[in-house]
């Protein structure tokens, strides 16, 4: 374990005590193996966020934005365009790397496939897309076929390629289209945000949340987008509390953390509101408190850590 590492479990610990002895009791902590196991899912958590804020610190070879190259990678290309000031281009591939998600065999196969418009030479770039919503359409009904079987990303992991689904890849992106606007762009879409929320980044976050109506994103992908947005510094926001919804496993982490039980059934208002306290308490913003509880709930005892 790094030296920071170790540095930081033991301000953790210290912290998590403090909060338990003068705010609110931490019964699914109460013992020092639970402790250990949440403390290094928690500096997991830091980890993911750090490697995707400091991608752009070093140099990214640009085939990583070309989707005809073995190499292509989202992330790092929207750096890449980001560093052309192209943030429509690095705003599109955060949603689509988000949409299908990265798998842990197949990698970005399927963000690659789409985007590169299946090697045709004609990519699904912002522009393209966002003046040509029909023409995708098209596309999507014509090759459907032959995105059939490429997997989604472990979050995403119930969505369908299908033609015939009630809302297909082609309702999402032209949904998407019409929440960004072809003719705004991201830039004044965040800007818009952030001006009424009177330069807030968390509220500026909770309206672009609450705005994004896009199908097929429920809560975990707008949380996920909005959250990598802020990571590469596409978008100045941060989330104000951790977005729980209709989620299973951040939620069980909570009320396990806060009534000593997975269902212990507090109330998402209230867990809401402890996450928050506690989050403060231990200077960690919400999407690493999300992260983290959600994996700790999945061996509470042992620390086990999880990539998917």
């Amino acid at each position: 374990m790094r030296v920071e590492d170790q540095l930081q479990i033991e301000q953790l610990e210290t912290r998590l005590l403090e909060f338990d002895a003068n705010k609110t009791k931490l019964p699914g902590i109460a013992t020092a193996a639970a402790r250990d196991s949440l403390k290094r899912q928690i500096i997991d958590s830091i980890h993911r966020v750090e490697y995707v804020r400091r991608i752009g610190d070093r140099a990214i070879d640009p085939r990583r934005a070309n989707p005809d190259d073995e190499l292509f990678d989202p992330i790092k290309a929207a750096w890449l365009h980001l560093a052309k000031s192209d943030l429509d281009e690095a705003c599109w591939l955060v949603f689509l790397s988000t949409h299908f998600g990265f798998h842990h065999r197949a990698k970005w196969a399927l963000t690659r496939a789409v985007y590169g418009a299946l090697g045709s030479g004609e990519s699904w770039t912002w522009k393209r897309v966002s003046q040509n919503p029909g023409l995708f359409r098209d596309w999507f009904r014509d090759n459907a076929e032959h995105l059939k079987g490429m997997p989604f990303g472990n979050h995403r992991k119930y969505e369908s390629l299908r033609w015939e689904a009630r809302e297909n890849l082609a309702d999402t992106v032209a949904s998407y289209i019409a929440w960004v606007g072809p003719n705004r762009g991201h830039d004044l879409l965040f800007q818009q945000a952030l001006a009424d929320s009177a330069g807030d980044p968390k509220g500026a976050f909770e309206a672009l949340y609450l705005s994004m109506n896009v199908r097929r994103f429920g809560r975990t992908a707008r949380f996920d987008y909005l959250t990598m947005l802020g990571k590469l510094s596409l978008a100045n926001i941060d989330p104000p509390h951790p977005y729980f919804g209709n989620a299973t496993g951040p939620i069980d982490g909570a009320n396990l953390l806060f009534g000593g039980s997975r269902k212990a059934e507090l109330g998402r208002a209230y867990l809401s509101d402890q996450v928050v306290e506690l989050g403060n308490a231990l200077g960690l913003n919400m999407q690493i408190m999300e992260d983290s509880l959600c994996n700790w709930q999945k061996s509470p005892n042992i620390y086990r850590p999880f990539r998917g």
